[in-house]
Order: C-alpha cells, then structure tokens, then sequence
C-alpha cells in the first residue's frame, strides 16, 4: 500500500469532519472546506481520525490514494491553523502597500499595479517590501502568491524582482564578467 495513503488524518479537538458518499467537509476555529473525493477512493471517520482506502492496487489509485490523503490533511491543517506565505521585493524603487482591499505594486513598470485578492486569502504589508499572505485554502494561497509573483519575477543579472521569502536566486555574470575573464 500507499505509505503516504495508508497513514491516517488525526482529527484534533475543534474539528468537525462529516463524510457523506465521497464528499467530506471540515470545520473548525478558522473556517470551513470541502472537497469531493474520486470515485475510487473510499473515506472513513474512525476513533477520531481518517482513513482512506482504495478499491485495487493499480497505478492510478496508488497514486489517488496518496494524493487525496495529502489534499484532507491539508484541509484539516488549514481549518486548524490556517497557511501562511510571504513574499518580499528586490529593487531599486519598489514597494507594495494596501489600498483599501487592492495591493498596489510599484515594480518598475510605468503604472503601479492594483490586484484584488480572491475571497479567503487576505493580504498584509508589513514594511514597504514585504507581502504576507493567510488562508485556509493552500492551492488558494499558494496560487495568489505566484500570480503577485508573475507580476515581476526575479531576474538572474541583478536579481530584482519578487520573490518567496527563503527563494535563492541563481546569479548569473553579466557581459562585462564574461568578456574579462577571456583576456
């Protein structure tokens, strides 16, 4: 089996998990989600936790079985304690900062840019340069921060942009670097 599917969910206090057929919905402090399970994957509340099982042993519902033990967890983490993402910018002149409920980014470009968060993810500012990200939902946050991402992704030469918090970013010689080292 599965060594990811076969592990199960532990369901902490103030966490309500209900399983009907194959949709599961979880509550607790922060909020609510749902989520509809594949066919071929079975969902059981036992003894405060949750278990998954798969019909065969095929390819495809190993790898389902894992995936959808791994996508629950993630629901359950999320109504529990929440995700958190942060962002920070790299450059000369650019900032960031709330207006109203938009972001306005000053990245370079001859327009500041306004983005509106979707609902479920909220955005804060902390300093000028630093973005910080909170949901429930990780795809939901995980895919804002890579689309305020794509809005000035870090370039090798300098290395201005925006990028994750910890991100390296790999330098690469410029030109004149290159040309010296061949004399």
């Amino acid at each position: 089996m599965s060594r990811v599917g076969r592990k199960p969910i532990p369901v902490i206090g103030g966490i309500k998990v209900a399983v009907s057929d194959h949709h599961v919905t979880v509550k607790g402090p922060k909020g609510e989600l749902e989520a509809t399970v594949h066919n071929d994957i079975t969902v059981a509340l036992k003894d405060n936790q949750i278990l998954l099982s798969r019909h065969s042993d095929n390819k495809q519902q190993r790898a389902l079985h894992g995936l959808w033990r791994a996508l629950l967890a993630g629901m359950v983490h999320g109504v529990n304690e929440g995700y958190t993402r942060k962002l920070e910018l790299v450059g000369v002149g650019y900032r960031v900062e709330m207006k109203g409920k938009k972001l306005q980014l000053t990245v370079g470009y001859s327009h500041p840019i306004l983005f509106s968060p979707p609902d479920g993810v909220t955005i804060q500012t902390p300093t000028q340069t630093s973005i910080v990200l909170t949901g429930i939902d990780k795809q939901l946050v995980g895919q804002v921060a890579a689309k305020i991402r794509s809005f000035r992704l870090p370039e090798p030469y300098k290395g201005k942009g925006i990028r994750y918090e910890c991100e390296v970013v790999r330098r690469k010689a410029g030109k004149a670097a290159a040309a010296a080292g061949t004399k």
